[in-house]
């Protein structure tokens, strides 16, 4: 038996898992580390954390499971995007790297705005000019601190400087490379023009390949760190937001899935970008050769459910402690209690401003409809609402270019079932439920890899990876009811947006 080892290199840590050839997940580890947040808007890694998780959760789920390190056929990527970590020749980091969440560099954005505007630009790149994205980042360096400018070999994203430090060989996937957003996403190549509007050195960005590439193999000199054999194929893999379109089956026209984890995103495939009027979406260079992955992301999905079960629900944790089970379970038991529409009590979702579709960074949370008859479960019901209502509007845009009848829905808030039941109601959609609800970037990685190593013919092998394990059905009966939450949600937001910046 053959096994792919698919490393998912996240925000919070590194999870390394085992598949074996047929689809089965055998195991996985996670390897934790630390985020470095300062000044109000910067947060950064030290690189060499990313390379001992991996290394580390490699050699334990090996060890754990008995497995031959030359059974291993490829080890393949998923990894966090939008950063920037400069490093010279030999692969060493000349700084810590500046991750996705870092908002420094708004002067950078701005100064490429002085060049292009904000439509020409998402034309381009299929995505907004901001400070999140790698080239702004990499600006910011190039003033602040030029003698690290000066000394960069190349800029990288996490997955990258692991298959470099595992190879000695440096790349990029088009996923990676569009999230340095210097990137021509119709050409998939870099966008000279960008570039030189944000002034950067072109040879310090790592040479574009697609995600089933092949970087080599496993060094001699890092295979006892690794736990690897020498010479096993590393495949570069691809940013952990398109691994997940192929994990959650979303490898052909049409088939989309939605991700409910602390932020939340609807994601399709398509054959052509979709560049929306109003730029209140972003396109993905997909995974998939020939592909895009249109895609709508918002800040608080189950980050919002979070906070409201941490602030407001002390009882429910308190029943869940005494009884050890989860807060959640006395949540959902509520909801459940409280009518579709949540007897008309409207929650923004906006506690961290708001990406997709608002774009609105001053955007902020609101409970709209409270009175005297309202409820514990309605004001429960309302906070899921909110972010599913939300979610439904990123869904609308991307139907304007095809038609959504069904959906995959993953993450931690796929575990439950009124969630899912009102996703349903709401989308209007069949909801389909996988058994493994929080591993599709790791499995689309590993679908990467093994195409990449020829083990398998195409990406279609994800219908024997992925199993469903439950389907919700729309209640048509409360189309009417969702018809009107849908205006009054939109309502709302617009009436409130002229004293947001006030707060």
């Amino acid at each position: 038996m053959k096994y792919i080892v698919a490393h998912d290199i996240g925000t919070s840590g590194n999870k390394a898992s085992l598949f074996s050839e047929d689809g089965k997940l055998i195991g996985s580890e996670i390897a934790g580390y630390q985020t470095n947040y300062f000044n109000g808007n910067c947060a950064e890694q030290d690189a060499t954390d990313w390379w001992r998780a991996v290394c580390d959760s490699t050699k334990s789920m090996l060890n754990e499971h008995k497995i031959n390190p030359k059974d291993i056929a490829a080890v393949s990527f998923s990894g966090q995007m939008m950063g920037c970590l400069c490093v010279d020749e030999s692969i060493t980091p000349l700084r810590n790297a500046i991750i996705w969440a870092d908002q420094r560099a708004a002067k950078q954005a701005e100064q490429i705005g002085q060049h292009i505007s904000q439509k020409d630009f998402y034309n381009i790149v299929g995505h907004r000019n901001t400070p999140s994205y790698g080239v702004q980042k990499l600006m910011w360096i190039k003033e602040n601190e030029p003698e690290i400018y000066q000394k960069t070999f190349k800029a990288l994203n996490a997955k990258d400087f692991i298959v470099a430090k595992l190879t000695g060989n440096v790349y990029t996937d088009y996923s990676d490379g569009n999230s340095f957003a210097c990137f021509d996403l119709k050409n998939l190549q870099w966008s000279d023009e960008i570039i030189e509007y944000a002034g950067i050195d072109k040879e310090k960005l790592p040479e574009l390949k697609p995600s089933t590439f092949i970087a080599g193999g496993v060094l001699e000199e890092v295979a006892e760190e690794t736990g690897l054999a020498v010479g096993t194929p590393v495949v570069i893999g691809a940013g952990d937001g398109v691994t997940a379109n192929v994990g959650a089956g979303s490898i052909k026209p049409g088939r989309t899935y939605c991700s409910l984890g602390t932020s939340a995103w609807v994601t399709t495939t398509t054959k052509e970008p979709i560049f929306s009027e109003k730029m209140n979406t972003v396109t993905w260079a997909h995974a998939i050769p020939g592909y895009y992955a249109p895609n709508g992301t918002m800040q608080t999905a189950g980050g919002a459910l979070s906070w409201f079960k941490e602030e407001v629900c002390k009882f429910e944790s308190y029943l869940a402690d005494k009884n050890e089970t989860s807060p959640y379970e006395y949540i959902n038991e509520q909801i459940e209690s409280s009518p579709a529409g949540a007897n008309s009590l409207i929650f923004l979702p906006y506690l961290l401003g708001e990406r997709a579709p608002r774009w609105d960074e001053n955007a902020k949370g609101a409970f709209i409809g409270l009175k005297t008859e309202t409820t514990r479960a309605d004001i429960m019901r309302s906070v899921m609402e909110g972010v599913t209502l939300n979610l439904s509007i990123i869904l609308e845009i991307l139907r304007e270019e095809m038609e959504i009848n069904e959906l995959v829905v993953v993450g931690g808030g796929a575990k439950s079932p009124v969630w899912r039941q009102i996703i349903a109601n709401i989308f209007n959609v069949k909801v389909n439920t996988p058994t493994v609800l929080e591993e599709a970037s790791s499995m689309g990685a590993a679908i990467i890899g093994g195409v990449g190593v020829g083990m398998y013919k195409d990406f279609n092998v994800i219908d024997d990876f992925l199993e469903i394990n439950s389907v919700t059905l729309p209640q048509p009966e409360n189309n009417p009811i969702y018809n009107k939450v849908k205006a009054l949600f939109d309502e709302v937001y617009f009436a409130l947006k002229p004293v947001y910046e006030k707060f």
